[in-house]
C-alpha cells in the first residue's frame, strides 16, 4: 500500500533513493516531516514561549521553502535534493511552531 501518494507528488527525480527503493516522498516533504518531527521532540525537552516573537520567527522560518519551490516552479532553475530537503527542514520548523501558537491562541482560521 502506498500511502505516500496522498501527501506528495513523489517525483522520482525529486526524491531520494535508499539501496533503489524510493521514499514515500519526496525531499522537500521529508525535510518538512524530518523538521515537525525534530521540532516537536527538541520542544518536548526544551519547551519555550509562544508568543508575537516566535510568531514572526515562524514566518520567516517559511521563506526559503517558498522561495525555492516557487522559483523552481515559476523560473528557469531546478534545485537539487539536498537543496529541497533542507529548505523543507527549516520550513518544517517554521510550519510546526505556527501550527503550535494557532493551537495555544486559540486562533479559530478554519
Amino acid at each position: 500500500m502506498n500511502i505516500g501518494k496522498y501527501f506528495c507528488h513523489r517525483i522520482p527525480e525529486r526524491s531520494f533513493f535508499i539501496k533503489g527503493h524510493q521514499f514515500p516522498v519526496c525531499a522537500r516533504c521529508s525535510g518538512f516531516y524530518t523538521g515537525l518531527a525534530l521540532y516537536l521532540i527538541v520542544n518536548y525537552f526544551y519547551p519555550h514561549e509562544y508568543n508575537l516573537e516566535m510568531l514572526i520567527i515562524s514566518m520567516i522560518l517559511m521563506i526559503p521553502v517558498a522561495i525555492d519551490g516557487l522559483s523552481q516552479y515559476f523560473g528557469p532553475r531546478e534545485s537539487k535534493n539536498n537543496l529541497r530537503f533542507t529548505t523543507g527542514f527549516i520550513g518544517g520548523v517554521g510550519l510546526i511552531i505556527f501550527l503550535k501558537i494557532i493551537m495555544r491562541w486559540g486562533l479559530n482560521v478554519l
